[in-house]
């Protein structure tokens, strides 16, 4: 079971990142990154780094799982989700922010996508994943 949920999370993984920044609102915020953007997006690499992503969150969820707060696997996944989201996109956005002459609402859309795209992973997780 870890295997395929660990591909369909780096699948998940994969997808929610396109929708997130490729839409055409994001593309207008992460325009002030265009000097130094690359002209292309090396799409298989991009898909292999977001399956490693998957079986490795899986694996920190297992290690996690009996520390999570929560009684149900749905709420266990929905707190990892929080606490991935913290360590992943608001340590990133808060150090983004403080670097960079970025917009504001740059950064409040990292910080809503990154939200909803971890608590959907940590449910994902939750409601997939037991240990033993």
């Amino acid at each position: 079971m870890y295997v395929l949920v660990s591909l369909g999370s780096g699948i998940l993984f994969g997808v929610l990142d396109g929708v997130i920044n490729a839409n055409p609102f994001a593309q207008k915020l992460f325009a002030v990154y265009s000097p130094i953007l690359k002209k292309s997006v090396n799409a298989p690499a991009g898909m292999v780094i977001d399956l490693a992503y998957g079986f490795i969150m899986a694996a920190v969820f297992l290690l996690l799982f009996n520390s999570l707060p929560g009684s149900s696997g749905a709420l266990k996944g929905l707190c990892f989700g929080l606490l991935i989201w913290f360590f992943r996109v608001f340590m990133g956005a808060a150090s983004n922010w403080m670097m960079f002459e970025i917009p504001t609402s740059l950064v409040v859309y990292t910080l809503a996508t990154g939200l909803g795209e971890m608590l959907l992973l940590g449910l994902f997780y939750g409601l997939t994943l037991k240990p033993g």
